[in-house]
């Protein structure tokens, strides 16, 4: 692999678009540099805590399975440029599968404490970088120098997000990230993470990220969240865990909307379950209130609404979703919000990000 080749990579715009900022020369090919040394470039890998034999599998979704869309890449071309989208503010929701430092498995070989492969790195990367977010909501990052990383790297490569912010809850691995173009105005922790279950006390695990900017005039509160994966643990039915967390974040949603029903409320992340889920219901609401969150219905250009892929056992779920509230519902455009399915994602990750478009 040479330098010369992989710092082109990341120097990629959309096309009709303008650069967001040249990076400054140290930090670039210090971003670069660090993508470089990253162990294994360009293997294929899994997470022990995927397939590791010493832990139970997550439960197969309920979903019906697409065709295997994942064994062959797109062959239709690439999405036109960002600017086709409009000028209506742009955010994808991403769960870059563990941006961090960690215990892997790869080529069959366990590897300890080694960070995400750089092949994995440049593919979030270059798919980032040209749908050009003006805000990126992600999961799965590690350290705060994780996050860095990452807005560094999609400097690197035309797409310039100088602000950000972090969170997380009890898992002290991976946590919430968001990379904006617009100032963060303002940021809020929930009034608590915790819930107890047959009287076990628990933390959410990724806890709740909120923050607010204003973009294009208009004020936009973002929650991200992560929450407990099918994998299943000895603290607790991971269902039940799970489903203590999605109250948790219902909770945190009313007392916004409840002070202010006009709030405008982005709702993303991965929440680990389908849309007919007891999570699903409990995180949207009632449908005939006025704090009902609707999940906007995206799909990729065939048509297919999986966004996490299951390799293990070719199990293809919808996980990933954003909901909004109503007083934002009139400005998304439903038919521009999408699934993103460029060639590299299952490169990049296990999850496909997704873009929506408010206007």
């Amino acid at each position: 692999m040479h330098l010369a080749r992989f710092a082109g990579d990341l120097k990629i715009r959309p096309q009709g678009t303008r650069a967001m900022g040249r990076p400054h020369g140290l930090a670039a090919l210090g971003c670069v540099l660090a993508l470089l040394t990253s162990p294994a470039c360009g293997k294929k890998h899994a997470s022990p805590a995927w397939n590791s034999p010493a832990e139970s599998p997550p439960a197969a979704a309920t979903d019906k399975a697409p065709p295997a869309t994942k064994a062959t890449k797109p062959r239709h071309a690439i999405p036109p440029s960002a600017a086709a989208d409009g000028a209506g503010l742009r955010f994808v929701a991403y769960n870059v599968n563990n941006w961090l430092t960690m215990d892997r498995t790869i080529d069959r070989t366990e590897h300890k404490n080694i960070p995400k492969p750089a092949s994995e790195k440049r593919a979030v990367v270059q798919l980032l970088c040209r749908h050009a977010p003006e805000v990126l909501g992600v999961c799965e990052i590690g350290t705060r120098g994780d996050l860095t990383e990452l807005q560094e790297a999609l400097k690197a490569g035309g797409l310039d997000l100088p602000h950000s912010h972090y969170a997380g809850g009890g898992d002290e691995q991976r946590h919430l990230g968001l990379l904006s173009r617009f100032p963060i105005t303002r940021s809020a922790t929930p009034a608590t993470l915790e819930f107890k279950l047959n009287g076990t006390h628990h933390t959410m695990s990724r806890g709740i990220l909120d923050a607010t900017i204003e973009a294009h005039d208009k004020p936009y509160r973002l929650l991200g969240v992560h929450l407990k994966s099918k994998r299943e643990v000895a603290e607790g039915d991971q269902e039940a865990i799970r489903f203590n967390e999605a109250r948790l974040l219902r909770q945190h949603v009313d007392t916004i909307l409840k002070a202010d029903p006009a709030t405008r409320v982005i709702v993303y992340g991965d929440f680990n379950d389908t849309r007919g889920s007891a999570v699903l219901k409990t995180i949207t609401g009632n449908y005939n209130d006025p704090t009902y969150l609707t999940a906007i219905p995206v799909q990729d250009r065939q048509g297919q609404r999986w966004t996490h892929f299951w390799s293990l056992h070719d199990v293809y779920s919808r996980f990933d979703f954003i909901a909004v509230s109503q007083g934002l519902k009139p400005d998304v455009d439903f038919k521009k919000s999408r699934i993103l399915d460029d060639p590299e994602w299952s490169d990049a990750s296990d999850h496909r990000p997704l873009l929506a478009i408010f206007n």
